[in-house]
């Protein structure tokens, strides 16, 4: 006998962000496993089970929803944003990839969400509107080597760059080496975005030039959006600044 999993995203906090498909999820779904905050985030009915857990459990999280599923149960993974950006889609394919052969047999679907960059971009303008790309400064899964290879690599190739998990109380010092690392290669007039908690009630939406960019400005909740040496800053008088960035490029490193 074998079940059903959906991997759902919330998006980044807003209930208004949450897309219709992911609300039906939800609605079918008997059980939800998911870390805590995001599982708190669900309004369940009496017959809806959630099993909340840490934020450093995916492996555990999914294999305990594979097995539940394959029992033959409707279960429901939730992550914040989107699932297969930096979360859970993927922990769960590398799961059901190392589990039982009965896992694979199971109705996997995943359901997109907003995901952080795209909600602070919106806020700001249209900083992502060229190439882009994103990049993890958690090094709990990749050394931090690779970390700033990729990242000069992306800086010089002319991406924006969106980076995630930036920075926490177990790793205080990796926002700011990158900064370090960027300004070595991109104009110190290079819009950086500091956008927390996009489209929730502690939203913060700061923009600062890289030479400028303080990573105590920062936390957990921030995603960080790079822009490339052709970003630009338009000053609006009393209305907030916009930050784009122009769809076509010359490759300036103005």
């Amino acid at each position: 006998m074998s079940g059903r999993l959906t991997v759902i995203g919330l998006g980044p906090g807003n209930a208004d962000q949450v897309t219709p498909e992911a609300s039906r999820a939800v609605s079918e779904a008997k059980f939800f496993y998911g870390y805590r905050p995001y599982v708190d985030r669900l309004e369940l009915r009496p017959d809806q089970t959630r099993i909340a857990s840490d934020n450093r459990e995916e492996l555990a999280r999914s294999n305990e929803a594979l097995a539940k599923a394959a029992e033959g149960h409707d279960v429901a993974v939730v992550s914040g944003g989107d699932p297969g950006v930096f979360a859970m889609a993927a922990a769960i394919c590398e799961a059901i990839e190392a589990g039982p052969t009965e896992w694979r047999a199971i109705d996997l679907a995943v359901v997109p969400g907003v995901t952080a960059m795209l909600a602070v971009a919106a806020r700001i303008g249209a900083p992502l509107g060229h190439d882009f790309c994103a990049i993890s400064l958690s090094d709990n899964l990749k050394p931090w080597d690779l970390i700033e290879l990729r990242l000069l690599a992306a800086a010089g190739a002319g991406f924006v760059i969106a980076l995630y998990n930036p920075i926490s109380k177990a790793r205080p010092w990796q926002l700011g080496r990158a900064f370090e690392c960027l300004k070595a290669i991109l104009p110190g007039t290079t819009p950086v975005i500091f956008g927390r908690a996009a489209g929730r009630p502690d939203e913060r939406i700061d923009v600062h030039l890289l030479a400028d960019a303080d990573a105590e400005k920062a936390d957990m909740a921030t995603c960080i959006i790079i822009g490339s040496p052709e970003t630009r800053i338009i000053r609006r008088g009393d209305k907030p600044s916009l930050v784009y960035t122009p769809r076509s490029a010359t490759g300036s490193k103005r």
